[in-house]
């Protein structure tokens, strides 16, 4: 009889319940439960609905009771750098603001009058993103203070739910990383540096690793969902756990997380916290087993994201590709990386008002779009692969895309003709499977996570593009 665990995947989109299992020494997978995501505006605040997910949660866990599939544990991950404030009464303070709310405008300048943008990356090893934790908890002192001092509790959203699930709270180092508050050399929270920015400290509780089990469900929980299990951290960064999914065990590779972001980096053992990494705009993000995503933040599919939804959804991504590799020879690019692109009112008039702005030939048709989306988005991988060769001093034979934007294939045979580079796609479900393989791993089902990306290798399907 298969032994089950249960992934938890939470984008800014929708979310997931996916079961994997061990057969004949392949990893399988069965998604069991799809939900939406999405931000709400909440006091002309834009907020995440962390009741109504919760509730999503809950339902997958009774559809795999309805399927008769029982995990033995569970891990939720979710996107990066939001969080929750909990009060002396376990009650969430303020709204849970998602990351592309534009509260943080202005707030690095405040962080800056404390630290030096220079400093901070010397200190925690982050790029500079205005969403980052650090700026956002500052619009709260600024404009709530309040709330900073009441709370007892920083809890990043994934344990926000594994404490739901639990009772038990816990802060998981892959995701607080992302904050910009953990210092790289001592893999913990930088207290000096919250201190200094005036934050409350004792709101921040010790970092756990992937792989550490928060606890049982609690009792009216297990009744409601009509089984016991472990709650398990995973790499509760979708990006930490994609990049565990990377089917590679050698160091000639870069990776690209493809979705609504695209992290493109390398794995490392340690921090590049330099000033000529900081120029790149690069970043030091916390891994499985301490190993150190070392990447860059590309704007990603969030524009093709965006485009189709104002087009009521009407194309398929496939169909978006065709169309945009009709029109490839359309001359005009966008930086995807420029902010006007982040939390745009529409987005198809911001890419004709960039292109105007730029001198550049306006796209019209729905093709020209997606081809200038696209072939920016390539630009960008080939300009990324320059700079972190440079810095790292050498170079890599090939680029593994995985998550969903692997199935891209205009934008796959672009991203090899960008970077000059051999480029392997897949696995797709790269998030929800390494996400069960910190759980497996924990449960010694592998031995390592060598022998763990060698099973995902030969478990899914794998497309070169040269």
């Amino acid at each position: 009889m298969s032994q089950y665990y249960l992934a938890v995947d939470i984008g800014a989109s929708s979310g997931r319940h996916i079961l994997g299992s061990i057969e004949d020494g392949r990893i399988t997978l069965e998604e069991v439960y799809r939900f939406e995501n999405g931000l709400v505006k909440k006091d002309g605040e834009l907020c995440w609905e962390l009741d109504r997910l919760f509730q999503e949660i809950l339902n997958g866990m009774k559809k795999c009771k309805e399927l008769g599939k029982i995990p033995v544990s569970m891990g939720i991950d979710t996107w990066g750098v939001d969080y929750v404030l909990l009060d002396e009464n376990e009650q969430v303070l303020g709204n849970t603001v998602g990351y592309r709310d534009r509260r943080t405008t202005g707030m690095d300048e405040k962080v800056y009058e404390i630290i030096s943008p220079e400093d901070l990356y010397a200190r925690t090893g982050i790029q500079k993103q205005i969403f980052n934790t650090i700026y956002q908890l500052m619009a709260v002192k600024e404009n709530h203070p309040e709330y900073m001092k009441a709370a007892k509790d920083f809890i990043m959203v994934p344990d926000y739910f594994h404490y739901l699930l639990t009772g038990n709270k816990v802060n998981e180092y892959t995701n607080a990383t992302t904050a910009q508050l953990v210092n790289p050399v001592t893999k913990d929270w930088d207290y000096e540096l919250i201190e200094m920015l005036g934050y409350n400290k004792e709101m921040f509780r010790p970092l756990s690793m992937p792989g550490t089990v928060v606890g049982s469900l609690k009792e009216e929980i297990a009744n409601e969902v009509g089984f016991q299990l472990q709650v398990v951290l995973p790499a509760t960064h979708d990006t930490g756990s994609a990049v565990l999914s990377v089917p590679a065990n050698d160091d000639d590779f870069m990776y690209i997380s493809s979705g609504t972001w695209s992290l493109m980096g390398l794995e490392r053992k340690e921090a590049d916290c330099s000033m000529a990494s900081m120029k790149a705009n690069l970043t030091n993000e916390g891994g499985y087993d301490y190993r150190f995503r070392y990447l860059k933040n590309i704007m990603g599919l969030w524009m093709i994201q965006s485009v189709r939804h104002e087009l009521n959804d009407a194309y398929s991504f496939a169909q978006l590709c065709e169309m945009a590799e009709k029109e490839n020879d359309f001359p005009s690019r966008v930086d995807v990386n420029d902010d006007c692109f982040l939390s745009p009112d529409n987005m198809t008039e911001e890419i004709k008002d960039y292109c105007r702005r730029t001198g550049q030939k306006v796209p019209e048709t729905i093709g020209q779009l997606a081809t200038v989306i696209y072939q920016s988005l390539a630009d960008s991988y080939g300009e990324t692969v320059k700079e972190m060769e440079a810095l790292s001093g050498r170079t890599y034979s090939r680029i593994h895309i995985v998550g969903g934007g692997c199935n891209a294939d205009y934008l796959n045979r672009l991203t090899a003709k960008a970077t000059g580079k051999s480029v392997h796609a897949g696995p797709t479900e790269a998030t929800a499977i390494g996400n069960l393989v910190a759980q497996m791993l924990k449960d010694d089902v592998f031995a390592s996570v060598e022998e763990a990306r060698d099973t995902i290798y030969h478990s899914f399907n794998i497309k070169e593009y040269n």
